[in-house]
Order: C-alpha cells, then sequence, then structure tokens
C-alpha cells in the first residue's frame, strides 16, 4: 500500500516497490495519478515498477506518463538504479539530465536523495 510522507513540506506518496507494473498510461492514471490527486504532490515510484518500455523512449509510453502528470500538475520521481536502461539508450540520459535539472520530474537513486532535492538551500528556498 503506498504510503503518503512528508519531505520538507512536500507531501510525498511512496510507492511499494512490489505494487501493480505500470505497464501503460492508464496504469499510471489508476494506480500512481488518482492515488495522488488528492492527498500528495509528489509521486516516488520504484523504477522497478515502470515497465521496460518507459525507458525505451521510442516507444512513447515515457513522454505519455509525464504528460499526465504535468497535467495534472504532480512531479513524478523515479526511484532507484536505471543504469542498466541508461547504459542501453542513447537517449534515456539526456532526458534524465534535463528531467533532473528541472523541478517536475525527477530520477534519483534512492528516497534519501530524494528527500535531499527537496530540502531547503542555503538561501532558505526550497530546491523543489
Amino acid at each position: 500500500m503506498p504510503e503518503v510522507v512528508e519531505l520538507h513540506g512536500f507531501s510525498v506518496l511512496v510507492c511499494d516497490a512490489d505494487g501493480i507494473a505500470i505497464a501503460d498510461v492508464q496504469d499510471a492514471l489508476d494506480h500512481l495519478i488518482g492515488a495522488a490527486f488528492a492527498c500528495a504532490e509528489v509521486v516516488a515510484v520504484p523504477s522497478a515498477r515502470l515497465d521496460d518500455r518507459f525507458f525505451d523512449l521510442s516507444t512513447g509510453l515515457a513522454g505519455a506518463i509525464l504528460q499526465k502528470f504535468a497535467n495534472y500538475r504532480l512531479r513524478l520521481v523515479v526511484v532507484g538504479d536505471i543504469d542498466y536502461h541508461l547504459a542501453a539508450s542513447s537517449a534515456l540520459p539526456d532526458l534524465v539530465r534535463e528531467a533532473n535539472r528541472g523541478q517536475d520530474i525527477w530520477f534519483v537513486p534512492d528516497l534519501d536523495a530524494l528527500a535531499e532535492r527537496l530540502a531547503p538551500n542555503v538561501a532558505g528556498r526550497s530546491s523543489g
């Protein structure tokens, strides 16, 4: 069962690693966005929950899911090791690098890294 936690003032839906696989846009709507919409502004989903097609940008699955998150004004954080997928793609590393520069989509190795990204910086502003 997903759990909502607060990290530095942000409500984060932390999804279970052993939950339902996210294999298409409807799965994302049903199991990520729907679960978060009323109670969280950030959805942290383990990378293992995402179908391999998410990481193959030529399928369009990642783009469709990321667009749904943008439409619902929710942040998506992919949590976990995606090195295998990064090595298998020439485009994915660019997406990850650009996403991590922004505020809405992040790829992080673990929940500690997410907490660090959401923490206020030295100027007193949140990096989130």
